[in-house]
């Protein structure tokens, strides 16, 4: 199982402290451009969407200007192409990108002329009835020149703001008889903060209200009184004239509007696109041109028929160009209303979230990725896995939203949230790892392998204070002899002697996995399978006793050259090993000042006797059936034969024993076939066969690996049971006896 996080105060207060500082950021404003850019990312993943509503472009474009020249143009071109495109086009409403007023005319400009068409644009848009043409007002153009002729700033007036500090828009001004008249028709061209996202939906200067260029295209659109366009608790609606809500739109801090983009400037699907100077010329064509030039007019004309026209500038000369969500070069803004009449005529409004549930959304989404980062153990993983599926779900949930319900999940905010705070979870860890990893070291790291050190770290396997049941197999080992080997040396020579040895059994144990338990004089004890959890323990175990004899021999050859430590002969070394499987009791384990990591249990003292009753059969290593069982399921690759059906002191029940011989692929062959023939005769043994087990035993005996090597007086398994044989053929033993052996001594 994975452990649960660890949590300090310093970890809590750096979550804190960093989950507090994106929200603090996201509150001044200073993720707008973040999320903004997460925004656009969603729109061009979504791509164009279908539009409600025709809209057609009349683009002041390069052509235009090389036909008819420079700006200002005369007013009359606007009123010429306008009339066409209701009366012979027959679109619904016109939209001019234009703020007719007197700001910005140069002193060159041929007054008269200028005069004349201005007023020729005022009686056409102020005719009786008016028709359906949207002049541009703005905020954007300053007021005036004070005294000191510095520029005064229009402010855009926001909800609530005393009418008498309310600034007027640049409206279209049309001088006509010593009087200043208007258009009926204005619409505001604002944007916030110059962008292409976000508009001002209306502006109130006492009871007057103007609204913005895109709603009243649709007002006409659908031909509705003013008054069915109302502004109430953060909605503007457009009511028909049947009483039907025809649009609701949700105002952001009661007066903005995000634009849904539809389409891309250049889409060929949804943006036809027409020459202004095209339609002046058709215009013409339909009154003083001949029959050919009109039915070319007329079918130019045709196409707009029941549209949304935009007239506005988009040479890039004119510098009215800007970015879009859907286009990453400038393109002329007047895109802009376009794209937010449609949003109005379907209703597909983009819904934000309030900043409190953004925050509640950010917390939520930090906690969920952050946390796992500081899981331990087993299912660690798992739960990382899941942390950072749920930074992807949201992430997937953003984008499908958006995608099918205009839903603006907000992104940076949560995701840079959740993501600053695994980055720092992902320190905290390492750091928390380290030390750790230092801790157990100090605890472990003088019994323990340095890999396996690291394996507790990785695992989160740390053994519980107090003591865990657990399957492990335990290892003991002893110096044949040792009192008298002691009583030969003196106390320098011996210690020297010990910590050779010592050392070379310990590696052989820690090399395999295992975990030294504790030295009691000569005798290593250690256990395989704890504090880390190893499911080959027995192979391992049984390896490593192999690995240690091999050791002691390259020791005694290395002894038998250093005449100068031992100028008498090196001192006979030599060690029994023990070996059991089962389940074991290990922690630490002492006082609460002094403790111990150590096993115990029946596991470990039965293995405990297999070491002494070695000495009894003249074995090397001794295992236990269960010890033998497991190896082989791990891996076949050892070398075993029974030796006897035992029970050992302090013990009832017997357990069958074997001697370890080594690895299959180094033992002798001669060897291997003693093994086969003790094996035949002790199971003759067992059944009685008297006879049999003899003449085996006699073929087995010069095959041992101790009488190979030279020492014929070795005790062996096949000199043990020849013995036993001499005096079972004169006093057999009892029918019931079952094979097994009593041993008198530990």
């Amino acid at each position: 199982m994975a452990s649960a996080p660890q949590f300090t105060r310093r970890t809590w207060l750096v979550l804190v402290l960093i989950s507090t500082a994106w929200g603090l950021a996201a509150f001044t404003g200073g993720l707008d451009v973040l999320e903004r850019w997460t925004t656009d990312l969603r729109f061009r993943l979504r791509g164009e969407i279908p539009s409600p509503i025709p809209v057609v472009y009349v683009d002041v474009d390069s052509r235009s200007i090389a036909d008819l020249g420079n700006q200002p143009w005369d007013r009359a071109y606007f009123a010429e192409v306008a009339n066409a495109l209701v009366v012979a086009g027959k679109a619904r409403a016109v939209g001019i990108d234009y703020v007719f007023s007197d700001n910005g005319i140069p002193d060159l400009v041929d007054r008269l002329r200028f005069d004349e068409g201005r007023r020729t644009l005022a009686e056409y848009l102020n005719s009786d009835p008016p028709p359906p043409v949207v002049v541009a007002a703005s905020y954007a153009a300053p007021a005036f020149r004070d005294i000191n002729l510095q520029l005064d700033v229009r402010e855009f007036p926001r909800v609530g703001t005393p009418p008498e500090e309310a600034d007027m828009p640049e409206l279209p001004e049309f001088r006509m008889g010593g009087f200043v008249v208007s258009a009926p028709y204005v619409g505001l061209i604002d944007t916030i903060d110059g962008d292409t996202r976000e508009v001002h939906a209306f502006a109130e200067v006492g009871p007057m209200r103007w609204h913005h260029l895109a709603i009243e295209l649709m007002r006409l659109y659908w031909q509705l009184p003013r008054e069915n366009v109302t502004v109430e608790g953060g909605v503007l609606r457009m009511v028909g004239t049947d009483g039907r809500e025809l649009s609701r739109i949700p105002l952001r801090d009661g007066q903005d509007l995000h634009v849904n983009w539809f389409s891309r400037w250049n889409s060929k699907t949804q943006n036809p696109h027409y020459s202004f100077s095209q339609a002046l010329v058709c215009a013409r064509a339909l009154s003083a041109g001949n029959a050919e030039e009109r039915r070319i007019a007329e079918e130019f004309f045709s196409s707009f028929k029941d549209t949304v026209v935009l007239i506005g500038p988009v040479d890039p000369l004119l510098q009215d160009l800007a970015t879009t969500p859907l286009d990453r070069t400038p393109v002329p803004r007047v895109s802009l209303h376009g794209n937010l009449a449609k949003t109005i005529a379907s209703g597909r409004h983009l819904v934000t979230l309030p900043l409190s549930v953004a925050i509640i959304l950010q917390v939520l989404l930090t906690v969920a990725v952050a946390i796992p980062v500081l899981a331990t153990g087993r299912r660690a993983g798992l739960l990382r896995f899941m942390g950072a599926a749920a930074l992807l779900l949201y992430l997937g949930v953003a984008v499908v939203g958006f995608n099918r319900f205009d839903w603006v999940l907000p992104v940076a905010l949560p995701v840079g949230s959740a993501l600053t705070a695994a980055l720092a979870a992902l320190a905290i860890q390492v750091v928390s790892e380290e030390k750790q990893k230092r801790r157990i070291q100090g605890l472990f790291g003088t019994y323990l392998s340095p890999e396996l050190v690291g394996r507790m770290v990785d695992s989160g396997d740390e053994p519980r204070l107090g003591g865990e049941e657990v399957e492990i197999t335990a290892f003991f080992s002893d110096i044949e002899n040792f009192t008298t080997l002691a009583e030969s040396l003196p106390p320098t020579t011996l210690v020297e002697l010990m910590n050779d040895y010592l050392t070379e059994c310990t590696d052989a144990v820690t090399d395999s996995g295992g975990t030294l338990d504790k030295y009691v004089g000569d005798a290593v004890v250690a256990m395989f399978g704890a504090p880390v959890s190893l499911p080959d323990h027995a192979w391992r175990a049984c390896s490593a006793a192999c690995r240690m004899q091999e050791r002691l021999n390259e020791l005694r050859a290395r002894m038998a050259l250093d005449k100068v430590r031992w100028p008498q002969g090196a001192p006979v070394l030599r060690t029994r090993i023990g070996l059991n499987s089962g389940s074991a009791v290990v922690g630490n384990m002492g006082s609460a000042t002094r403790f111990n990591y150590t096993m115990i249990g029946d596991t470990v003292n039965l293995a405990a006797r297999l070491e002494s009753a070695g000495k009894a059969y003249g074995v090397g290593i001794l295992v236990s059936d269960t010890t033998r069982k497991l190896c082989i399921q791990s891996k076949d690759t050892l070398l075993f034969r029974p030796v006897d059906r035992l029970v050992v002191k302090g013990r009832s029940q017997p357990v069958t024993v074997y001697e370890l011989v080594g690895f299959r692929e180094k033992v002798d062959p001669d060897v291997k076939r003693g093994v086969e023939l003790f094996t035949q005769a002790l199971e003759a043994v067992w059944i009685r066969d008297w006879a049999r087990a003899g003449d085996l035993l006699a073929q087995s005996a010069p095959l041992e690996a101790a009488v190979l090597a030279g020492d014929k007086e070795a005790l062996t398994p096949t000199v043990v049971f020849q013995r036993r044989l001499e005096k079972w053929n004169v006093t057999p033993p009892p029918e019931n006896w079952g094979g097994v052996w009593v041993a008198e001594k530990k």
